[in-house]
């Protein structure tokens, strides 16, 4: 059982570990001090070990995640040497692997984009390039997605920040229910029960457009056809399409 490392223990990677052991990881997890509080906690409900410092955590780890955020990148390379051809995987968005190539030398570096999903192993697991190691041990997480090339991951990127958007738009959704008096409970369960049912669809038709699935739904005369009429008189994907592309330059000049 390989042991892994987190350099950076905060929200994303927290939900990593209790992901992990949920999967049934039964390997060391060697965490840095940095966010003491956060730390200790994983240590004591998850079985971790808090290391004196990243370097140990580094010299311990047979594979390292790299959890900290892309402003902290450089100040933890000057700290920490990793050894040649050990694995790095970095969650940091819109850092390339010609960045992180630079900053640790001779380390055999992967990108991957996952969510909060992960604690309940159903994220979508995002991997650049393949690297049998990296799949092996955070595939468990959810519905792994192998890429090649990293203009390919940086759209996955954009498809990560839908994640959070996504949200807004079903509180939207609920609130209107429950404006019309819908218990807000009970208008919460509808919204999400029926992006469940749309999602499950969808998976278990792979050969179909997602617009084919609609057009199958609203057809003329009914009552979801009408709705859509006025949803295409007020696309709010031009929206949705617009933050995307802000999100996309970005990452983009980011890399640059």
């Amino acid at each position: 059982m390989h042991s892994l490392g987190i350099l950076g223990v905060g929200e994303l990677t927290e939900k990593v570990v209790t992901g992990l052991r949920r999967s049934g990881f039964d390997g060391r997890l060697l965490l840095s001090p940095r966010n003491a509080r956060r730390a200790e906690a994983l240590a004591v409900e998850q079985g971790c070990e808090v290391l004196a410092s990243n370097q140990a955590v580094v010299d311990q780890a047979d594979l390292v995640i790299l959890g900290v955020r892309p402003e902290s990148l450089a100040q933890l390379a000057r700290e920490v040497r990793l050894r040649p051809g050990q694995r790095l995987v970095s969650l940091a968005a819109g850092i390339g692997l010609d960045q992180l190539a630079a900053g640790f030398p001779g380390a055999h570096c992967v990108r991957v984009m996952l969510s909060y999903a992960a604690q309940y192993n159903q994220s979508t697991v995002v991997v650049c390039p393949a690297d049998a190691l990296t799949e092996q041990c955070l595939g468990p997480l959810g519905n792994l997605v192998v890429l090649q090339d990293e203009p390919a991951f940086e759209l996955a990127t954009v498809a990560a920040c839908m994640n959070g958007w996504f949200y807004f738009l079903l509180h939207d959704l609920q609130h209107w229910l429950s404006d019309k008096g819908l218990p807000p409970a009970q208008a919460r369960e509808l919204v999400l029960g029926n992006l469940q049912d749309c999602l499950s669809s969808a998976r278990q038709q792979p050969e179909y457009s997602l617009k084919a699935l609609g057009q199958a739904i609203a057809t003329p005369g009914t009552f979801t056809a009408d709705g859509l009429a006025v949803l295409m008189h007020q696309p709010a994907s031009a929206s949705w399409g617009a933050a995307c592309e802000v999100v996309l330059d970005g990452l983009l000049n980011r890399a640059r």
